[in-house]
C-alpha cells in the first residue's frame, strides 16, 4: 500500500498539470471583444476645462478618462471596496469567490459578490449577464484573458470609462460632471464614496431619482473605508453630512458653433484642446444673451476676442443663444458675410499714411464731391468744410474716406485685407469700386477682427487660430507699416467712449451698414482685440440702429468683463511725426485728391421727409419735396419708381402702408440723395 502513495501523488500532479494546461489553452483561445471603447468627442479650453461634449451611440454620455485623470483617493476607495487584491490576482480572486459561495450556502442568499474589477470590465465590454452561471463562466474566462493582454492600469481605464452610473451616464468622468459639476480629479471623500456605490445598482441608486438610497449606499461605503483604513472616522462623519445631489447637471454647451466646427472630420471620440478661456467664454456668452434681451426678438449678435500677440482666439460667441429659433441662434454669425459699414475706414487711412499721401494732421475738404459719377454723402447729410484727417476719421465722415480710397486705389485696400487673412466677397462680377470703402462688400466678423488685430500689432498680420499649438509665426508681408499703424491706433484711441464708459486706453471704431442692417464695434488695447456685431441674421433692416449706440457699449462691457484694466497701447515708433499741421511738409498740409467738387446748391436734397423721421400716415398721403438739383426728378421708394419723372419739386404720393421706407431722388444729371424713414 505504501508504494501506491508515490504513484497516486504523481497521478494527481499529472492531473493538475493537465487541468492547468487545458485551462491555459482554454484561456488562450478566448476571443476578445474590441478593447477600443467608443467615447464622447470632447472640446476643452486652453486649461483642459470641458467646453462641450457629444454623446456616443444611443445618446450615452461616456467621456474619455484615464487613471491619471482621477482622484487617487477615489481609486483607493474603489479598490478597497470592490477588489482589494486587484493588484495581486490574475483576473480571478479565488479567495473572494470561495468566500462568496460559502456565504451564499450558509445564508441561503448572496451576501457578497466574488467578481473582481477585471471580471466587471469583462461583463461591461460584452454587456453580459450577471445572474446566470454561463454568464459568470464567460466573465471568468474573459477576465483571465484580459489580464494576460492588458496592464492593471489599462484594465482600470476600461472600468473608469464603462461603469454605469444611472440613465445614460457611463464612466466616472461623466458621472462626476453630471452629479457634482466637477472633474473627477478632485473629489471629496463623500463624492468618491458616492461614485464607488452607484455602479453596483445604478438605476436603484440614481441620486436624481433615489437620493435617499444613494445616500445610504454612500454611507455604507464610507463605513467600509474606515474599516479598511482608507479614511478616518472623522472624515467618514464629515462625509455623511454632505448632501447627496438630487438632480443631474447638464453638461456644458459653451462655444457650440466653434465646437461643432472643430469636431468636423475628426476621429470619433477625439479630444480637441482649444485656445478659448472657459471663464471668459462663459462670461461673454452671458453678457451677449442679457444684452439682446428686451430688444427685438430677431436681433442676433456675435463677439470675438483675440490675443493679437499670439493670434489665439480667447472667446468666440456665434449667437446669443444656440437654441433660440427666433434669432436663428444656430447660425454662426462670427463667420457670416456682412457689410462692414465704416469699419474699413481705419485701414484706408492707414494706407494713405503709409503711402505718404497724408498725415493725421493733414487738412482735407469735406465738401460735396463727385468721384467719376459716384457722389457719396455723409451719414448725417452734413458737410464740415476743411477738417483734419484725425477728426474726419473720428467722426467717420464718408467724403474724406472715399477721397483717400480713390488716391490709394481699391485694389490696394483689398490686397491689404487679404494680407491680414480676410477673405472679402464682392457683389457682381465687375471690379470693386470706391463703394467698398463705405461697406460695399461682404466680410465676416472674424476677418474684421484679424484686420484690427494687425493694426494693433503695429501693422504685422496676426494668424488667428482656435486650436492649441496651431500658431503660425511664418514671415508674411505687413498689413500696414508700423508708423501708419500707430497713427491709426492713436486716432482711434481718441474716440469718445459711449456714455458711462471709462475713458482712455481703448482704440475703437464703430460702423453701421447701409439700411441699418449691421451694427459694428471693434477695438483693441495693448493686448486684446475684440469685435462685436449686432444685427438680424436674415439681413433685414433695424431702423435707427447705429454701431455707436448699439454695439459700442457692448464692446466696452466686453473689455471690462475679460480684464480688470486695459493694457497700455505701445509707444510710437521713432519715425512718427508728431507735429501740428503748420509744421508738416508743404505737400502734407492739405490733401488734394482727384475728385471733382460740386457746388452744394447743385446737389438735389430731399427737404421732406427728413432722414430718420417717423411719420404717421393719418391722411394716407405723403408729400415728397426736393431742393436744388436739375429737373426732371425721379423718385424711388424702396428701389421702385413712384411715378414718371416730374419737373415739380413737390409731389403727393400714396404709400402702400406702414413700414421701413428708403426714399431716393435722382435729378436729370444722375445725381441723387437718399433718406430712410419709418411710416406708422
Amino acid at each position: 500500500m505504501r508504494r501506491l502513495w508515490p504513484i497516486g501523488g504523481i497521478v494527481c500532479l499529472l492531473a493538475i498539470l493537465a487541468v492547468g494546461l487545458a485551462l491555459d489553452r482554454w484561456v488562450a483561445r478566448t476571443k476578445l471583444p474590441s478593447l477600443t471603447v467608443a467615447v464622447s468627442a470632447t472640446v476643452e479650453d486652453r486649461n483642459g476645462a470641458l467646453l462641450r461634449a457629444f454623446t456616443v451611440d444611443g445618446g450615452r454620455w461616456r467621456l474619455p478618462v484615464t487613471v491619471a485623470g482621477v482622484d487617487p483617493d477615489y481609486l483607493a476607495q474603489l479598490i478597497a471596496f470592490e477588489d482589494k487584491r486587484f493588484y495581486r490576482h490574475g483576473g480571478v480572486d479565488l479567495r473572494a469567490m470561495l468566500r462568496a459561495v460559502g456565504q451564499a450556502l450558509w445564508h441561503g442568499k448572496i451576501i457578497s459578490g466574488g467578481s473582481t474589477l477585471t471580471m466587471q470590465v469583462a461583463r461591461l465590454l460584452e454587456n453580459g449577464s450577471t445572474g446566470k452561471w454561463e454568464g459568470k463562466l464567460r466573465q471568468l474566462r474573459l477576465a483571465l484573458a484580459l489580464e494576460r493582454k492588458l496592464s492593471k492600469d489599462k484594465i482600470l481605464n476600461l472600468y473608469l470609462q464603462l461603469a454605469p452610473f444611472g440613465g445614460n451616464i457611463e464612466g466616472v468622468r461623466a458621472a462626476s460632471l453630471s452629479y457634482f459639476r466637477k472633474e473627477p480629479n478632485r473629489l471629496t471623500d463623500a463624492q468618491a464614496a458616492t461614485l464607488v456605490a452607484l455602479p453596483q445598482s445604478p438605476e436603484r441608486r440614481r441620486p436624481d431619482r433615489h437620493a435617499k438610497r444613494a445616500q445610504a449606499a454612500r454611507d455604507r461605503v464610507l463605513l467600509r473605508m474606515v474599516e479598511a483604513g482608507v479614511i478616518s472616522k472623522d472624515a467618514a462623519r464629515a462625509g455623511m453630512r454632505e448632501i447627496v445631489p438630487s438632480q443631474k447637471i447638464n453638461f456644458p454647451v459653451l462655444a457650440p458653433h466653434l465646437a461643432e466646427r472643430m469636431i468636423e472630420g475628426g476621429r470619433p471620440g477625439s479630444n480637441h484642446r482649444l485656445t478659448l478661456d472657459k471663464m471668459a467664454q462663459t462670461g461673454i456668452e452671458a453678457l451677449l444673451r442679457a444684452y439682446v434681451q428686451g430688444q427685438s426678438a430677431s436681433l442676433s449678435g456675435a463677439i470675438v476676442v483675440v490675443d493679437h500677440h499670439s493670434g489665439e482666439v480667447i472667446v468666440s460667441v456665434g449667437s446669443p443663444d444656440y437654441l433660440d429659433a427666433a434669432r436663428e441662434g444656430f447660425l454662426d454669425m462670427t463667420l457670416a458675410l456682412r457689410s462692414p459699414g465704416s469699419t474699413l475706414k481705419p485701414l484706408i487711412y492707414g494706407l494713405a499714411f503709409e503711402m505718404g499721401r497724408a498725415h493725421p494732421e493733414t487738412v482735407i475738404e469735406d465738401r460735396p464731391t463727385d468721384f467719376n459719377g459716384y457722389a457719396p454723402q455723409n451719414f448725417d447729410n452734413q458737410f464740415r468744410g476743411d477738417i483734419r484727417l484725425r477728426k474726419a476719421l473720428q467722426l467717420s465722415l464718408n467724403i474724406p474716406a472715399v477721397a483717400l480710397l480713390q488716391e490709394v486705389g481699391p485694389p490696394h485696400l483689398i490686397a491689404r485685407m487679404r494680407r491680414a487673412g480676410a477673405a472679402p466677397q464682392f457683389p457682381g462680377s465687375g471690379a470693386p469700386g470706391l463703394a467698398i470703402g463705405l461697406g460695399g462688400l461682404g466680410v465676416s466678423l472674424r476677418d474684421m477682427v484679424a484686420i484690427y488685430a494687425a493694426i494693433a500689432r503695429g501693422g504685422m498680420p496676426v494668424h488667428l487660430h482656435e486650436r492649441m499649438g496651431a500658431r503660425d509665426d511664418s514671415l508674411r508681408p505687413p498689413v500696414l507699416g508700423p508708423v501708419a499703424a500707430w497713427y491709426v491706433s492713436d486716432i482711434l484711441a481718441g474716440m469718445a467712449p459711449p456714455d458711462n464708459a471709462p475713458r482712455g486706453g481703448l482704440a475703437y471704431k464703430t460702423g453701421t451698414s447701409y439700411g441699418h442692417r449691421d451694427a459694428w464695434a471693434i477695438g483693441f488695447d495693448g493686448q486684446h482685440t475684440i469685435g462685436v456685431w449686432l444685427g438680424r441674421p436674415d439681413g433685414a433692416a433695424m431702423p435707427g440702429a447705429l454701431g455707436r449706440d448699439l454695439a459700442a457699449p457692448l464692446l466696452f462691457e466686453s473689455f471690462a468683463l475679460i480684464k480688470r484694466s486695459l493694457t497700455p497701447l505701445p509707444p510710437p515708433p521713432r519715425a512718427v511725426l508728431t507735429v501740428s499741421n503748420a509744421e508738416l511738409p508743404q505737400p502734407l498740409q492739405r490733401f488734394r485728391g482727384r475728385g471733382q467738387l460740386i457746388a452744394p446748391q447743385d446737389l438735389p436734397r430731399i427737404s421732406f421727409p427728413p432722414h430718420g423721421a417717423r411719420i404717421e400716415l393719418d391722411a394716407g398721403f405723403l408729400a415728397l419735396k426736393v431742393q436744388n438739383g436739375k429737373p426732371p426728378f425721379t423718385w424711388l421708394a424702396n428701389g421702385k419708381p413712384v411715378e414718371p419723372a416730374s419737373f415739380e419739386r413737390q409731389i403727393i404720393w400714396e404709400p402702400e402702408g406702414p413700414g421701413h421706407l428708403t426714399l431716393a431722388v435722382i435729378d436729370a444729371a444722375g445725381r441723387s440723395q437718399r433718406v430712410e424713414v419709418v411710416l406708422e
